[in-house]
C-alpha cells in the first residue's frame, strides 16, 4: 500500500511555517559564519594576526558555548510558555544580533564579530528545545520518522545554501562585506515573518517554576535524562554525531586551501557535498525504515561513518595536486572524485544515523519533559562540541596532520559505536533484524498500526520458522519480549542475542517446572510494566506448514494480567532455509530465490475474557489465509 509523502507536510500549516522558520535560522547562521571563517582563512592578515587553523576551530566552539551555558534555562522556557510565541520572540533577537553584527562588519572589527557569534549560538540554544519539543505536538507517531527527516533536509540544505552563500558573498569585490552585512539582517527578517505563521503550541507545563540557576538547573536535567537509559544512551549518540561532525566540518576550510591546494570554491564544494549527503540520508530514512522509528538504522549508520572517514584519510593520501586549482581544476586531478564520494557517504550515513535517533528521543521520554530532555541533549550536544574543538586543536599542536584527525576521528568512533552498542543491545538487535528484512526477505507488514503504541499487550502468532521473532521485532514499532523454548534460548552464540533482547526462556512442566513458573512470573512483570510480550501458542515450529492447536499457556497468562491480546500471522516464510520443511534446505531455498517476499499481518485486538486458545486459532487462522 502506497503511504504519502512526506513532503506533503511542507504544505500544511501545522508543519510548513515551521519548517521554513528554522531553515532560515540554520540558513543565516551559516552565511554568518562561513563569511566569517572564510575571510579570516582566506584575508587573514586584513582582519588578525592570529592563525587560521586555530580561529576555524574557536569559532565553532564560541558558537556553542551558551548551548552549555543556557539550554537548561531553554529547555524550562520550552516547557512553560507556547512555542509559536517563544518562536517568535527568538527570532527578535536574531534580527538584533544580526544589526550587531552588521556593525562588526563595516567597522572591521573582529570582537565584535565574535560577539555576535556567541549570539547566534545562545539564538540556536534557546530555539532548540522549542524546534524538536513542537514536532510531536503536531505530528502523528507514524509521521514523525518523515518530519524528522524533513526537518533534518531542510537544516542541512539551509546549512549548505548557507555555508556556499556566505563564502561566495564575503570575497565578492567590492561589496562583498556590505552583502554579508545586510543580507543576513534581511534573511533573519525573513524567519521572522514565517515564524507569525506557526500555529499555537500550548505549553505542555505551564506552572513550571523556572530555576535560573543555569548550573543547578542543567544537573537536574541530565539526571532525569539519566534515569530513562535508552532515552540518555541515545542523547549520548546524538552527541558523539556532532563531536564528529565538528571535528570533520572545523577542518574543512585549511583541508581545502592546504591539501587540496585549492582556492575557497574547493572549500564550498566540500561543504556542499557532505550538506547533500546529510539531506539525502535524512530523506532516505523514512523510506528504510517503513515510516515508524527504526533505531536498526543507528548502527548502520555508524559503520558508515567509520568506513568512509577511514577511506577519506587514504583518498587524501593519494590526492598529488601542488598547484592553486578552482572547481573545474579540482575534478581533473586523480583522486578527488574519490575523496568528494567519501564526504558525500560520510553526510549520507550521518542522516542514517542521527533522524533515528532523534524519533527515538522524541517518542520515549516523558511527554511533559521534552523541551527539557532537547535542552539537557543540546548541553551534552554542545560539553561534545568544545571537546572537539579542543580535542583538533591537541592534535594539531602535537603536529597531526588534517587527513590523519580524519582517520583517528573514524577509528574513535568505531571504538564509541561499540561500547554505545553493546550498552543498549536494542540498537544491534533492530540492526540484525532490519538487515534480514532487507537481505534474505522482503518483509510486507498489514496492519501493524494495530500494536498499540503505549502499554501491555500480549502478540500470539503462529510459528513458522527460527527467524520469526525477528521478523516481528522488524515490523513492530516497540520493542517486544519474546517467550521461546529454553534449549533455543540456550544454543550458543545465539544465547548472548536472546538475552540482549530480554526474551524470556519457557520449558515444560514436565521438563522444568521451576523454569516454567518463573517464565509466567516474568511475563507477568512485564506486562505489569508495561510491556509487549509474544509469546508462539503452538509451543513448537510446524514441521508441515500447518498451524499446530494452541496451548492453553495463553489462558493462564491472561488469567494472571488480563491485558489486551494482538493476533498475527506470518504469511511466506514456509519452505526457507530456517524452517522445518522435508528437503534439502539449501535446495528450497534455492528455489525460492532470494528476497523472497513474506507478510506479517496484524488483527484487532481482542478482549482478555474472550481470549480462549480456540477462538485465537481460528483469529490467527484467518489472518494466515491459504498462506503458509
Amino acid at each position: 500500500m502506497s503511504q504519502p509523502s512526506q513532503f506533503l507536510l511542507l504544505a500544511q500549516r501545522r508543519f510548513g511555517p515551521f519548517f521554513l522558520t528554522q531553515f532560515f535560522g540554520a540558513f543565516n547562521d551559516n552565511v554568518f559564519k562561513t563569511a566569517l571563517i572564510t575571510i579570516l582563512t582566506y584575508e587573514a592578515l586584513n582582519w588578525t594576526t592570529l592563525e587560521p587553523a586555530l580561529l576555524n576551530n574557536l569559532i565553532p566552539g564560541l558558537f556553542i558555548l551558551p548551548f552549555v551555558m543556557f539550554s537548561a534555562t531553554a529547555g524550562q522556557l520550552a516547557d512553560k510558555f507556547e512555542k509559536s510565541a517563544l518562536a517568535r520572540y527568538v527570532k527578535l533577537l536574531e534580527i538584533a544580533i544580526m544589526v550587531i553584527a552588521a556593525f562588526g562588519w563595516m567597522m572591521h572589527n573582529l570582537w565584535l564579530l565574535l560577539a555576535a557569534v556567541a549570539g547566534m549560538g545562545m539564538h540556536s540554544t534557546l530555539f532548540g528545545p522549542v524546534k524538536y519539543a513542537y514536532l510531536p505536538q503536531h505530528l502523528h507517531s507514524e509521521e514523525l520518522v518523515g518530519g524528522n527527516g524533513v526537518i533534518e533536509m531542510g537544516t542541512f540544505v539551509g546549512i549548505l545554501l548557507g555555508e556556499v552563500l556566505g563564502a561566495m558573498l564575503v570575497v565578492h569585490k567590492p561589496w562583498g562585506i556590505e552583502l554579508v552585512s545586510f543580507g543576513t539582517v534581511a534573511i533573519a527578517v525573513a524567519g521572522w515573518m514565517f515564524s507569525r505563521r506557526i500555529p499555537l503550541s500550548p505549553a505542555p507545563e505551564p506552572g513550571l517554576k523556572i530555576n535560573w540557576n543555569p548550573l543547578s538547573e542543567m544537573l537536574r536535567n541530565i539526571r532525569f535524562t539519566r534515569q530513562n537509559r535508552p532515552v540518555f544512551l541515545s542523547v549520548l549518540g546524538n552527541s558523539w554525531f556532532w563531536f564528529y561532525g565538528a571535528l570533520i566540518l572545523a577542518q574543512f576550510p585549511v583541508y581545502a586551501k592546504d591539501y587540496l591546494h585549492g582556492d575557497h570554491s574547493i572549500f564550498v564544494l566540500l561543504l556542499t557535498v557532505f550538506s547533500l549527503g546529510i539531506g539525502a540520508g535524512s530523506l532516505l530514512c523514512e523510506r528504510l525504515s517503513g515510516r515508524k522509528v527504526e533505531i536498526g538504522l543507528v548502527p548502520f549508520g555508524s559503520i558508515g561513518l567509520s568506513v568512509f572517514g577511514v577511506d577519506l584519510y587514504f583518498a587524501s593520501l593519494s590526492y598529488a595536486n601542488s598547484i592553486l586549482v578552482d572547481v573545474a581544476g579540482f575534478l581533473t586531478q586523480h583522486g578527488s572524485l574519490r575523496i568528494l564520494f567519501d564526504i558525500v557517504m560520510i553526510g549520507v550515513f550521518g542522516g542514517f544515523y542521527i533522524v533515528p535517533l532523534f524519533a527515538l528521543i522524541q517518542t520515549r521520554c516523558d511527554r511533559k519533559h521534552v523541551s527539557r530532555t532537547i535542552a539537557g541533549m543540546n548541553i551534552i550536544n554542545a560539553l561534545f562540541m568544545v571537546v572537539a574543538a579542543l580535542f583538533a586543536m591537541v592534535l594539531l599542536k602535537m603536529g597531526y596532520t588534517i587527513p590523519q584527525i580524519f582517520m583517528a576521528t573514524a577509528l574513535l568512533n568505531a571504538v564509541v559505536a561499540v561500547y554505545i552498542f553493546s550498552l543498549v543491545p536494542e540498537f544491534l538487535m533492530r540492526f540484525l533484524a532490519w538487515l534480514l528484512i532487507h537481505t534474505i526477505h522482503r518483509v510486507q507488514a498489514v496492519d501493524t498500526d494495530r500494536i498499540p503504541e503505549e502499554g501491555a499487550a500480549v502478540l500470539v502468532c503462529n510459528h513458522v520458522s527460527y527467524v520469526d521473532a525477528i521478523v516481528i521485532m522488524a515490523a513492530s514499532p516497540r520493542p517486544i519480549r519474546f517467550v521461546m523454548d529454553h534449549r533455543i534460548f540456550r544454543i550458543p552464540l545465539l544465547s548472548w542475542i536472546f538475552r540482549t533482547a530480554k526474551a524470556i526462556p519457557i520449558a515444560p512442566a514436565k521438563e522444568d517446572p521451576w523454569l516454567m513458573e518463573k517464565a509466567f512470573i516474568d511475563i507477568a512483570q512485564a506486562l505489569h510494566e508495561g510491556e509487549l510480550v509474544c509469546i508462539f501458542p503452538e509451543g513448537k515450529l510446524t514441521s508441515t506448514g500447518e498451524m499446530n492447536e494452541f496451548k492453553s499457556g495463553i489462558r493462564k497468562i491472561l488469567d494472571r494480567t488480563p491485558v489486551p491480546v494482538i493476533p498475527m500471522a506470518l504469511r511466506g516464510l514456509w519452505g526457507s532455509l530456517l524452517t522445518r520443511s522435508p528437503g534439502n534446505p539449501f535446495e528450497r531455498s534455492f528455489r525460492r530465490g532470494p528476497f523472497s517476499r513474506l507478510s506479517l499481518v496484524v488483527g484487532n485486538a481482542v478482549e482478555p475474557a474472550q481470549a480462549t486458545p480456540e477462538m485465537l486459532h481460528e483469529q490467527v487462522r484467518a489472518l494466515r489465509g491459504d498462506w503458509k
